[in-house]
């Protein structure tokens, strides 16, 4: 993975690549995605006075912190260790301990604070290659839960599947952990092992997995000779993903079909400017594709079409989603929805809309939720993800005898208009 745009404003350097080229919480189990954003980039830290890291270290004068220090008093004059093992915590960890408990205070799995060692841990994961299972996960209703296993990844391999709740991690429980924690922990050097406790179906099963290097297909692409149609499957969105998808448009076009089926399902997102530039495909020149909206703490940044106009005359397109599409697929199949550019079959993608902004912090990191995705037609992403003009759903029977509903219902849909 790689992590750019970094914005330096004065002493402080923001991660803005998160926030703007970043669109989904890529947790793979292993990592996460950034990337560069060519768009507007003004740092939300603004405040002075500044201080090394460049944040505000102004107190809040109408905070009370007399029982915080009532507490951190109590604890120290009281408490007895109880296992061998145990060690008393440094001054500086009960205060990392506390700002971890400040981020987890605001209900936002994506908003959380990371001690120096977890910090080192996640700048690695989004820095190069690494060691980890190929598993989009994320908090469903507060439990850790497998998003989308990986086209071609360990994860595929050992049978992990969507929805699949992850309730312990090498045997120590997932109940209070962050996704964040979770990826550390499932990440690590390629060869070794992870095991995971998966409740499915109400019942509960280990799964050993082998670490490897994740290397994941980006594009699918090729001519149904009976019904005429097109298809072209995109896995994830990183930086080549646009060059990789005008390839393939370039060979759509070439084939002479009108009939275009984009099949997004599973793809867990990553670079905004891939969607961008995949959409210019589809949409005028200057239309919407997504809106950043930062809540009117800073100005709202519009991204729109390029308008390439090359999509032959004729062309009926499909895009595919699940609740595996997460991010980048998201305001792709949201763009191309409310431009009335395509019809959306499948099933509601996933619903990650917010954008985040990592801060440095005495030697840590604090991620913090900073705004959101709204689709042209102002709906919000977050939570809601993009619901499908045809609903159609894959029973796990399909599944086993690959048979695939979605995409036979799409072929349909664009051969008899119905």
């Amino acid at each position: 993975m790689k992590l750019s745009e970094l914005k330096d404003h004065g002493r402080n350097v923001a991660a803005r690549g998160i926030s703007l080229a970043l669109v989904a919480a890529l947790f793979f189990g292993v990592g996460f995605f950034a990337g560069s954003a060519n768009s507007a980039t003004s740092s939300i830290v603004s405040h002075v006075p500044f201080i090394g890291d460049g944040l505000d270290a102004t107190p809040d004068q109408s905070v009370d912190f007399t029982d915080f220090w009532k507490a951190w008093n109590a604890l120290d004059a009281n408490y007895v260790i109880t296992h061998a093992s145990s060690t008393l915590p440094s001054t500086k960890e009960r205060l990392f301990g506390a700002m971890s408990g400040l981020a987890s205070s605001y209900g936002d799995p994506y908003t959380t604070f990371f001690p120096p060692k977890q910090a080192k841990a996640f700048s690695e994961s989004i820095s190069g290659s690494f060691g980890g299972i190929g598993a989009e996960l994320d908090m469903k209703d507060g439990i850790l839960t497998v998003i989308t296993p990986l086209k071609g990844t360990p994860a595929e391999a050992a049978g992990l599947l969507k929805g699949d709740k992850i309730i312990a991690i090498d045997g120590k429980s997932t109940e209070g952990v962050s996704v964040d924690e979770a990826v550390s922990k499932i990440r690590g050097p390629v060869g070794t092992n992870v095991t995971l406790t998966l409740v499915r179906d109400r019942k509960s099963l280990d799964v050993k997995i082998t670490r490897e290097t994740i290397q994941v297909p980006e594009t699918d692409d090729g001519l149904d000779a009976t019904s005429g149609v097109y298809h072209i499957a995109l896995y994830e969105f990183t930086s080549n993903s646009a060059s990789l998808f005008n390839k393939a448009f370039t060979r759509f076009k070439e084939s002479g079909s009108t009939r275009l089926v984009v099949d997004l399902r599973g793809n867990p997102g990553g670079y905004l400017d891939a969607a961008v530039d995949m959409a210019s495909h589809f949409i005028p020149e200057g239309a919407k594709v997504v809106t950043e909206d930062f809540g009117g703490k800073e100005k709202d940044v519009v991204h729109t079409s390029f308008g390439y106009d090359d999509l032959p005359k004729g062309t009926k397109v499909v895009v595919l989603v699940d609740a595996g599409s997460a991010s980048a697929s998201e305001i792709f199949a949201g763009a191309l929805q409310d431009n009335h550019a395509a019809t959306l079959i499948g099933t509601k993608s996933f619903g990650k809309g917010s954008v985040q902004t990592l801060l440095p912090l005495d030697g840590g990191s604090l991620k913090i939720t900073v705004a959101r995705w709204v689709t042209p037609a102002g709906r919000w992403i977050m939570g809601n993800g993009v619901t499908p003009d045809i609903t159609v759903s894959i029973t796990k029977d399909d599944v086993a005898a690959k048979h695939d509903t979605q995409m036979l219902r799409a072929i349909s849909f664009l051969t008899s208009g119905k």
